[in-house]
């Protein structure tokens, strides 16, 4: 609080004018947001005076760090001759043809404001060409705010039911009883309880949604036998199969799906692809997304396809080369590889964890050698206390992560920047861990 007192003073005058100060109260770190004024490379500058790392990068969406020229340029010479405009351009089909060429599972493409908007979408083209209305979920899947999507990606063990069969958990005041019902939950990397909930209720389900490796509702990577055997049941069922790939087409040149090689049906996407701009799309199969042009399925937004959303996206997938993944993911490797070694040696409960791509977690576990798995082993094996105080000891020292656990690496970043937090990430775990012993063993003092 003294460190960005700044930051907290703005947030207080916001409050008079937004509600919690801000519209994405995701943002809060600790009591408050962390007020930005500029960012150059993978660093950002605070209203409160300090330089950080950026590990946040608006949530992963800034793969290429801040102000990259390839996004700045493309977009000064796109401004003169207009900004918005409803008639078409050839943009948009640059964009998606780029996408169709990456990604294993596009044909066609349709572009939206936000993933969220591009889920919603899945949602209705799954429903319009299956005739089915209830869907499923993973627990602990996070994809957009829309009444049918955000349930069970935060439940507690409170009302979360059982792990064999989870409650439908609405994430917000506001969402009807009827839609939570009709949404199905199931539990990540649970082969043979998964795969009996969806034939029990296969011929009610139009779609599967899932992200291949979560992020909001906790990190973890789905297991390559899990996924395959989704992707054989729901082809058997008729579930069409959509993998939310929001966050993880930045895992490699074709989505974490090209890593794990198995084709959904549809795919949804947003973050990267609009290069820093909001913008969301789904793609997928020809058959399906036709159900956008032949009538049966109707979808419009005033912005879907905006012109400087597609021309930024197009500049920011054009650097993202094999090469440059090929940096990221080796950033990303070293920081796992180096951390868990160093951890282990010293039998520490610190863990990295996820599918070691430029989207990391990070936690500090109940005891070593403890792993993240599901979602219910956030409430089991996960100190949050612990975590969040390495998230606020993280910015105390230069560096801006997401604070409930989780870094985003950017091409910005140099090898003295990943050498930099992996030494402050075992400095601070050292803190921690000495002060633990000093408490331990410090004699009890009684008021008299």
């Amino acid at each position: 609080m003294e460190r960005f007192s700044v930051s907290g003073r703005m947030s207080e005058e916001s409050r008079r004018s937004v509600p919690g100060g801000y519209s994405r109260n995701s943002f809060n770190f600790g009591p408050h947001a962390i007020f930005v004024t500029s960012g150059e490379g993978a660093y950002i500058e605070t209203v409160d005076g300090h330089r950080l790392l950026d590990l946040n990068n608006n949530y992963t969406v800034n793969v290429l760090g801040h102000h990259h020229p390839a996004l700045t340029s493309a977009l000064m010479e796109a401004i003169p001759h207009g900004i918005s405009f409803g008639n078409p351009g050839s943009q948009e089909g640059d964009l998606a043809r780029m996408l169709i060429e990456r990604i294993p599972s596009v044909e066609k493409v349709q572009f939206s404001c936000s993933a969220t908007e591009s889920c919603m979408t899945a949602v209705r083209l799954a429903r319009a060409t299956t005739g089915r209305t209830r869907i499923a979920k993973l627990e602990g899947g996070y994809h957009g705010f829309s009444d049918v999507l955000q349930i069970s990606a935060h439940p507690t063990p409170e009302n979360g039911g059982e792990a064999a069969a989870p409650a439908s958990v609405p994430d917000s005041g506001g969402i009807p009883a009827t839609t939570v019902d009709d949404v199905l939950v199931l539990t990540q990397n649970d082969l043979s309880g998964t795969e009996a909930l969806l034939r029990a209720h296969g011929e009610e389900l139009a779609c599967l949604i899932l992200e291949l490796q979560s992020g909001a509702g906790g990190m973890v990577a789905l297991d390559q036998e899990f996924v395959q055997m989704l992707r054989d049941v729901t082809r058997e069922l008729g579930i069409v199969l959509v993998f939310d790939e929001t966050i993880s087409l930045r895992a490699g040149y074709h989505g974490l799906q090209g890593l794990y090689g198995i084709t959904p049906d549809l795919t949804v996407m947003g973050k990267i692809i609009g290069g820093g701009l909001p913008l969301g799309a789904v793609g997928g199969r020809a058959d399906i997304m036709d159900a956008l042009e032949d009538g049966r399925v109707s979808v419009s937004g005033t912005h879907h396809g905006h012109k400087l959303s597609v021309l930024a996206g197009a500049a920011c997938l054009t650097e993202l080369t094999e090469e440059a993944f090929a940096t990221l993911n080796g950033h990303a490797r070293r920081i796992a590889s180096e951390l868990n070694t160093w951890s282990q040696d010293r039998n520490s409960p610190f863990r990295i964890h996820g599918r070691e791509i430029s989207h990391l977690g990070y936690a500090y576990m109940t005891s070593p050698g403890e792993a993240v798995r599901t979602h219910r082993d956030y409430w089991r094996i996960v100190d949050g206390e612990k975590t969040q105080t390495i998230s606020l000891e993280l910015a105390n020292r230069g560096y801006f992560p997401v604070h409930r656990g989780e870094m985003s690496l950017s091409l910005a970043m140099t090898d003295e920047d990943i050498t930099g937090l992996i030494e402050t990430l075992k400095s601070i775990v050292s803190d921690m861990e000495s002060e633990t012993v000093t408490n331990a063993v410090r004699p009890a003092t009684h008021a008299l």
